[in-house]
Protein backbone atom coordinates (compact mmCIF):
# COMPACT_ATOMS: atom_id res chain seq x y z
CA UNK A 1 0.00 0.00 0.00
CA UNK A 2 1.57 3.18 -1.32
CA UNK A 3 0.12 6.91 -1.36
CA UNK A 4 -0.69 8.83 -4.93
CA UNK A 5 -1.94 12.32 -5.48
CA UNK A 6 -5.11 13.24 -6.24
CA UNK A 7 -6.55 16.41 -8.23
CA UNK A 8 -9.95 17.41 -8.67
CA UNK A 9 -10.45 20.09 -11.24
CA UNK A 10 -13.12 22.04 -12.37
CA UNK A 11 -15.76 19.40 -11.65
CA UNK A 12 -19.47 20.01 -12.04
CA UNK A 13 -22.16 17.19 -12.23
CA UNK A 14 -25.80 17.58 -13.08
CA UNK A 15 -29.08 15.68 -12.95
CA UNK A 16 -31.59 17.11 -15.08
CA UNK A 17 -31.19 20.94 -14.51
CA UNK A 18 -30.26 20.70 -11.30
CA UNK A 19 -26.76 21.06 -10.20
CA UNK A 20 -25.08 17.92 -7.78
CA UNK A 21 -21.87 19.14 -7.96
CA UNK A 22 -20.75 22.82 -9.37
CA UNK A 23 -16.74 23.58 -10.35
CA UNK A 24 -15.62 21.57 -7.58
CA UNK A 25 -11.64 21.35 -6.91
CA UNK A 26 -9.62 19.71 -4.42
CA UNK A 27 -6.30 18.07 -3.89
CA UNK A 28 -5.02 15.24 -2.04
CA UNK A 29 -1.35 14.83 -1.62
CA UNK A 30 0.53 11.47 -1.03
CA UNK A 31 -0.53 10.33 2.12
CA UNK A 32 -2.85 13.44 3.66
CA UNK A 33 -6.48 12.42 5.05
CA UNK A 34 -8.78 14.69 3.28
CA UNK A 35 -12.33 15.28 4.92
CA UNK A 36 -15.59 16.37 2.78
CA UNK A 37 -18.31 18.05 5.46
CA UNK A 38 -21.42 19.82 4.53
CA UNK A 39 -25.31 19.55 5.32
CA UNK A 40 -27.23 17.01 3.87
CA UNK A 41 -27.55 17.27 0.23
CA UNK A 42 -23.89 19.45 -0.43
CA UNK A 43 -22.83 17.42 -2.75
CA UNK A 44 -20.73 15.32 -0.80
CA UNK A 45 -21.57 11.68 -2.16
CA UNK A 46 -21.79 12.89 -5.94
CA UNK A 47 -18.72 14.33 -5.81
CA UNK A 48 -16.92 10.91 -4.34
CA UNK A 49 -18.75 9.18 -7.28
CA UNK A 50 -17.03 10.72 -9.58
CA UNK A 51 -13.50 10.52 -7.92
CA UNK A 52 -14.39 6.34 -7.80
CA UNK A 53 -15.55 6.65 -11.37
CA UNK A 54 -19.82 5.93 -10.61
CA UNK A 55 -20.83 9.13 -12.16
CA UNK A 56 -18.51 10.82 -15.27
CA UNK A 57 -18.16 14.40 -14.53
CA UNK A 58 -19.87 16.58 -17.29
CA UNK A 59 -17.55 19.02 -17.12
CA UNK A 60 -13.58 18.52 -15.45
CA UNK A 61 -11.06 16.25 -14.81
CA UNK A 62 -10.25 13.63 -11.58
CA UNK A 63 -6.59 13.21 -11.61
CA UNK A 64 -4.86 10.25 -9.93
CA UNK A 65 -0.87 10.76 -10.07
CA UNK A 66 -1.38 13.30 -12.61
CA UNK A 67 -3.71 11.02 -15.19
CA UNK A 68 -7.29 10.78 -15.98
CA UNK A 69 -8.72 8.90 -13.37
CA UNK A 70 -11.66 7.93 -16.17
CA UNK A 71 -9.07 6.41 -18.45
CA UNK A 72 -7.55 3.79 -16.42
CA UNK A 73 -8.33 0.30 -17.52
CA UNK A 74 -10.51 -0.89 -14.84
CA UNK A 75 -8.19 -3.50 -13.37
CA UNK A 76 -5.39 -0.67 -12.57
CA UNK A 77 -8.20 1.37 -11.11
CA UNK A 78 -9.29 -1.04 -9.12
CA UNK A 79 -5.80 -1.78 -7.98
CA UNK A 80 -5.36 2.07 -7.18
CA UNK A 81 -8.21 3.16 -5.50
CA UNK A 82 -10.59 1.14 -2.79
CA UNK A 83 -14.03 2.82 -2.13
CA UNK A 84 -16.25 2.27 1.01
CA UNK A 85 -19.95 3.99 -0.17
CA UNK A 86 -22.94 5.16 2.69
CA UNK A 87 -25.42 2.63 3.35
CA UNK A 88 -24.27 -0.49 0.84
CA UNK A 89 -27.04 -2.71 -0.48
CA UNK A 90 -24.30 -5.56 -0.43
CA UNK A 91 -25.70 -8.80 1.05
CA UNK A 92 -23.48 -11.56 0.47
CA UNK A 93 -24.36 -14.95 0.83
CA UNK A 94 -20.99 -15.50 1.96
CA UNK A 95 -18.50 -15.66 5.18
CA UNK A 96 -16.79 -12.26 6.45
CA UNK A 97 -13.78 -13.67 5.26
CA UNK A 98 -14.57 -14.24 2.01
CA UNK A 99 -15.91 -10.93 1.85
CA UNK A 100 -12.62 -9.31 2.75
CA UNK A 101 -10.92 -11.69 0.46
CA UNK A 102 -12.78 -10.16 -2.43
CA UNK A 103 -10.56 -7.44 -1.57
CA UNK A 104 -7.73 -9.08 -3.33
CA UNK A 105 -9.40 -9.73 -6.52
CA UNK A 106 -7.94 -7.22 -8.09
CA UNK A 107 -4.09 -8.36 -7.79
CA UNK A 108 -4.89 -11.62 -8.60
CA UNK A 109 -5.15 -14.27 -12.05
CA UNK A 110 -8.29 -15.02 -13.53
CA UNK A 111 -9.67 -17.89 -11.45
CA UNK A 112 -6.76 -17.92 -9.08
CA UNK A 113 -7.18 -19.33 -5.85
CA UNK A 114 -6.10 -17.75 -2.44
CA UNK A 115 -2.24 -17.25 -1.44
CA UNK A 116 -0.94 -17.29 2.33
CA UNK A 117 0.03 -14.16 1.33
CA UNK A 118 -3.33 -13.05 0.97
CA UNK A 119 -5.22 -15.03 3.80
CA UNK A 120 -2.57 -13.12 6.01
CA UNK A 121 -3.73 -9.76 4.44
CA UNK A 122 -7.59 -10.68 4.70
CA UNK A 123 -6.52 -11.64 8.30
CA UNK A 124 -4.89 -8.11 9.20
CA UNK A 125 -7.52 -6.16 7.38
CA UNK A 126 -10.11 -8.04 10.02
CA UNK A 127 -7.93 -7.23 12.75
CA UNK A 128 -7.92 -3.75 12.05
CA UNK A 129 -11.12 -3.05 12.42
CA UNK A 130 -11.81 -5.63 15.25
CA UNK A 131 -12.89 -8.09 13.71
CA UNK A 132 -11.48 -11.44 13.79
CA UNK A 133 -13.80 -12.73 15.69
CA UNK A 134 -16.59 -12.57 13.05
CA UNK A 135 -14.28 -14.49 10.75
CA UNK A 136 -16.44 -17.22 9.99
CA UNK A 137 -19.90 -15.72 10.35
CA UNK A 138 -22.25 -15.16 7.68
CA UNK A 139 -22.06 -11.64 6.54
CA UNK A 140 -25.96 -11.42 6.03
CA UNK A 141 -26.21 -11.88 9.50
CA UNK A 142 -24.34 -9.30 10.97
CA UNK A 143 -25.63 -5.94 12.36
CA UNK A 144 -25.04 -2.37 10.50
CA UNK A 145 -21.91 -1.79 12.31
CA UNK A 146 -20.71 -4.71 11.73
CA UNK A 147 -21.34 -5.14 8.15
CA UNK A 148 -19.91 -1.78 8.12
CA UNK A 149 -16.40 -2.84 9.66
CA UNK A 150 -16.02 -5.89 6.92
CA UNK A 151 -16.26 -3.79 4.33
CA UNK A 152 -13.74 -1.39 5.59
CA UNK A 153 -11.96 -4.19 6.05
CA UNK A 154 -12.15 -5.63 2.16
CA UNK A 155 -11.23 -2.04 1.25
CA UNK A 156 -8.07 -2.69 3.26
CA UNK A 157 -7.29 -5.95 2.09
CA UNK A 158 -7.08 -4.86 -1.48
CA UNK A 159 -4.52 -2.64 -0.37
CA UNK A 160 -5.29 1.09 -2.24
CA UNK A 161 -3.36 3.62 -3.39
CA UNK A 162 -5.99 5.80 -2.51
CA UNK A 163 -9.15 5.18 -0.38
CA UNK A 164 -12.41 6.83 -1.01
CA UNK A 165 -14.89 6.22 2.27
CA UNK A 166 -18.58 7.95 2.47
CA UNK A 167 -19.30 8.34 5.96
CA UNK A 168 -17.60 5.48 6.97
CA UNK A 169 -18.37 5.85 10.74
CA UNK A 170 -21.98 5.37 9.95
CA UNK A 171 -23.89 2.61 12.23
CA UNK A 172 -20.57 2.21 14.52
CA UNK A 173 -20.44 2.70 18.00
CA UNK A 174 -18.21 5.47 19.57
CA UNK A 175 -15.11 2.76 20.41
CA UNK A 176 -15.19 1.45 16.50
CA UNK A 177 -15.51 5.34 15.33
CA UNK A 178 -12.75 6.21 16.98
CA UNK A 179 -10.48 2.94 16.20
CA UNK A 180 -11.68 2.89 12.31
CA UNK A 181 -10.56 6.70 12.09
CA UNK A 182 -7.41 5.85 13.78
CA UNK A 183 -6.27 3.20 11.55
CA UNK A 184 -7.43 5.40 8.18
CA UNK A 185 -5.47 8.19 9.60
CA UNK A 186 -2.32 5.81 10.38
CA UNK A 187 -2.80 4.14 6.15
CA UNK A 188 0.40 5.12 4.26
CA UNK A 189 -2.58 5.56 1.69
CA UNK A 190 -4.08 8.85 1.06
CA UNK A 191 -7.63 9.22 2.12
CA UNK A 192 -10.63 11.18 0.82
CA UNK A 193 -13.66 10.52 3.16
CA UNK A 194 -17.12 12.31 3.95
CA UNK A 195 -17.70 12.66 7.92
CA UNK A 196 -21.02 14.36 9.28
CA UNK A 197 -19.21 14.54 12.70
CA UNK A 198 -16.89 17.83 12.65
CA UNK A 199 -15.36 17.08 15.73
CA UNK A 200 -13.86 13.56 14.48
CA UNK A 201 -13.45 15.50 10.92
CA UNK A 202 -11.04 18.13 12.89
CA UNK A 203 -9.25 15.44 14.98
CA UNK A 204 -8.54 13.31 12.21
CA UNK A 205 -8.25 15.13 8.68
CA UNK A 206 -5.26 17.43 7.83
CA UNK A 207 -7.14 19.62 5.49
CA UNK A 208 -11.25 19.96 4.82
CA UNK A 209 -13.19 20.89 2.56
CA UNK A 210 -16.88 22.17 2.99
CA UNK A 211 -19.42 21.93 0.48
CA UNK A 212 -22.92 23.72 0.48
CA UNK A 213 -25.47 23.78 -2.48
CA UNK A 214 -22.93 22.06 -4.37
CA UNK A 215 -19.95 24.36 -4.00
CA UNK A 216 -16.81 24.25 -2.17
CA UNK A 217 -17.40 26.93 0.55
CA UNK A 218 -14.34 26.90 2.25
CA UNK A 219 -11.19 25.12 2.57
CA UNK A 220 -8.00 24.54 4.91
CA UNK A 221 -7.07 23.17 7.82
CA UNK A 222 -9.63 22.38 10.54
CA UNK A 223 -8.69 25.29 12.85
CA UNK A 224 -9.02 27.71 10.02
CA UNK A 225 -12.34 26.79 8.59
CA UNK A 226 -14.23 25.78 11.83
CA UNK A 227 -15.78 29.18 12.87
CA UNK A 228 -18.98 30.28 14.23
CA UNK A 229 -19.50 32.29 11.40
CA UNK A 230 -18.86 29.47 8.68
CA UNK A 231 -21.22 27.10 10.72
CA UNK A 232 -24.31 29.72 10.72
CA UNK A 233 -23.55 30.13 7.37
CA UNK A 234 -23.47 26.39 5.99
CA UNK A 235 -25.61 24.58 8.64
CA UNK A 236 -27.73 26.92 9.55
CA UNK A 237 -26.97 26.86 13.59
CA UNK A 238 -25.14 28.75 16.33
CA UNK A 239 -21.92 26.89 17.52
CA UNK A 240 -19.33 27.76 19.52
CA UNK A 241 -15.16 26.82 18.75
CA UNK A 242 -12.80 26.40 21.09
CA UNK A 243 -9.08 24.72 21.20
CA UNK A 244 -9.63 21.07 23.41
CA UNK A 245 -6.77 21.32 25.34
CA UNK A 246 -5.44 17.90 25.48
CA UNK A 247 -5.77 16.84 21.49
CA UNK A 248 -5.14 20.81 20.09
CA UNK A 249 -8.07 20.15 17.74
CA UNK A 250 -11.04 22.29 17.25
CA UNK A 251 -13.89 21.34 19.42
CA UNK A 252 -17.82 22.69 17.79
CA UNK A 253 -20.33 22.58 20.18
CA UNK A 254 -23.66 23.52 18.82
CA UNK A 255 -25.99 25.95 20.62
CA UNK A 256 -29.44 24.37 20.76
CA UNK A 257 -32.26 26.97 19.87
CA UNK A 258 -34.08 28.51 22.58
CA UNK A 259 -37.95 27.26 23.50
CA UNK A 260 -40.76 29.58 22.37
CA UNK A 261 -42.11 30.86 25.24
Amino acid sequence: MTATELSVDGVTLTAGARHLVRDVSLTAGPGETIGLVGPNGSGKSSLLRTVYRVLRPDTGRVRIDGGDAWSLPVRQLARTVAAVVQDSAADFDLAVREVVAMGRTPHKRLLAGDTPEDAELVHSALLAVDAVHLADRPFDQLSGGERQRVLIARALAQQPALLVLDEPTNHLDIRHQLSVLGTLRRLPATVLLALHDLNLAAYYCDRLYVLHDGEVTASGPPAEILTPHLLAEVYGVAAEVFTHPRTGAPQVTFLPEEPHR
